[in-house]
């Protein structure tokens, strides 16, 4: 069998366990520099052109959760007041 079906079998059956579609509220306090890199490497992972060194998310998972990632650094940039300089940086490469 082949790595990639299995770990987007784990995947699958862990999204389906109970209480996974359960709410949860997340208090982080991060540093800024922190937000940076982690909005970068959300918008890499959806993107697929990332070379992390974790396997990548089944395309199901990506296409299912990409709105809500995306939203999500997107409010941590927002809240960091890093939206603009995070623009610009994208701007440049």
């Amino acid at each position: 069998m082949d790595s990639k079906i299995d770990i987007a079998n784990v995947y699958d059956t862990l999204l389906c366990s109970p209480g996974m579609d359960e709410i949860v509220k997340i208090d982080l306090k991060i540093s800024r520099k922190a937000v940076l890199i982690l909005c970068h490497a959300i918008e890499k992972g959806i993107d697929q052109t990332g070379k992390a060194g974790l396997p990548s998310l089944p395309e199901s998972i990506l296409n299912e959760f990409a709105g809500l990632l995306l939203g999500i650094s997107k409010d941590c940039l927002e809240k960091s007041g890093l939206d603009m300089l995070s623009q610009k940086l994208k701007a440049m490469v």
